[in-house]
């Protein structure tokens, strides 16, 4: 008497299709003959859940196995025969149904025209034209297809012949047992093709190594490490297949006076100690070569920063520009003449607390926090 179904698989009655799969792509794992060579008992049970789990895979053979069991499929009901529901043809279909995202996806026929390889370029650019964008011509090696055969690969006059061994299908089947293995057919390497006489110019490759100038629009605004992609720019396609795309890698060298963050753009500027006493401005040349002046006003401290409206950088394919920031340092005046120090010291001995109020403030409260700290000791 055969065994339920369900028990077969170890499944509930109202098991669904994602646990129908997970319990036979584990029992049929656990019995498959390459792992029991030679155990008749493990290839008895490997069968049996196949025909189980080719039955309730589909919902017109289950909904009859549960009102009728066994008897809807003896004496040729839904199919005939004390074996419908088990066929080496079938049993291959679940096997690639049930392992195929193991082994990689459905077996496809293989049309023989790979896709070519996608190249990548690295490019770089200065920050001036990042802010204005460029068009620039770059030089690519890369495999083109073959004029001479069209990248057929085949000797012009001539055409690819169909394999003997897969006959244009690209795969072929071995028999392992009581079931079939499909694998790439050997002869053809899965093209379905041959080529008897190939093309002397790319020896039946279809393709051809040269260099190719292409011009490339970069836009303003573009930001370091950003990717191009030009689509059918890579390389060509194994015996006219499709080429793949050119991905063009931009960094942006860093520039000698600014500093960029995202649309804004920063500068440090040396400014003498007497113009951040007094007062007083400077100009500074911006990326768009135009000369903006910078007010300083009196009593500025080193670290302050100006900031300048739409001088930073442009923002890609947006009408928005960024801002530049001026940090100031305030610079220590060297080499002194007699008469310079002579007037420091003079201006030394006659400065207040109030000319000098974050020194000032800072050591008194230096001073009166380790007196505190010293009084709590104690």
């Amino acid at each position: 008497m055969k065994a339920d179904f369900y028990e077969t698989l170890c499944v509930s009655r109202n098991a669904d299709e994602k646990e129908l799969k997970s319990a036979f792509r584990k029992l049929a794992m656990k019995y498959h003959p390459d792992r029991n060579p030679g155990d008749k008992e493990a290839e008895q049970k490997f069968k049996e859940i196949n025909e189980a789990y080719e039955c309730l895979r589909d919902p017109q053979k289950r909904a009859a196995y549960d009102r009728y069991g066994h008897a809807a499929f003896e004496n040729g009901g839904m199919g005939g025969g004390r074996n419908a529901g088990f066929s080496p043809g079938g049993f291959a279909d679940i096997f690639e149904d049930i392992f195929g995202d193991i082994m990689g996806g459905r077996a496809r026929r293989s049309s023989g025209r790979d896709r070519g390889a996608d190249l990548r370029y690295n490019m770089e650019i200065t920050l001036e034209e990042a802010y204005t964008g460029k068009t620039a011509q770059i030089h690519v090696p890369t495999s083109a297809t073959c004029k001479e055969c069209s990248g057929t690969g085949a000797k012009p006059g001539s055409s690819p012949a169909q394999c003997s061994m897969c006959h244009g299908a690209g795969r072929v089947r071995a028999a392992q047992g009581f079931f079939s293995i499909e694998r790439t057919c050997p002869q053809c390497q899965g093209r379905g093709e041959i080529i008897r006489d190939p093309c002397p110019k790319c020896s039946g490759q279809g393709r051809v190594t040269e260099e190719r100038t292409l011009s490339v629009n970069i836009p303003a605004g573009i930001e370091d490490g950003t990717r191009i992609r030009l689509a059918g720019e890579g390389e060509a396609g194994l015996r006219g297949g499709p080429p793949g795309d050119l991905y063009i890698f931009l960094s942006i060298k860093p520039h000698e006076f600014f500093q960029r963050d995202g649309a804004d753009l920063y500068c440090k500027v040396p400014i003498s100690m007497t113009t951040a006493a007094l007062g007083g401005s400077f100009e500074v040349t911006t990326l768009d070569g135009t000369q903006t002046r910078v007010k300083v006003p009196e009593g500025t401290q080193s670290g302050r920063q100006f900031r300048l409206r739409g001088k930073g950088m442009p923002v890609l394919r947006q009408p928005q520009v960024g801002d530049l920031y001026i940090q100031v340092t305030v610079e220590t005046p060297q080499n002194l003449t007699r008469r310079q120090r002579e007037l420091l010291e003079e201006f030394e001995r006659i400065s207040s607390h109030e000319n000098s109020p974050q020194s000032t403030g800072f050591f008194s409260r230096m001073k009166d926090f380790f007196e505190s700290f010293g009084e709590r000791r104690v």
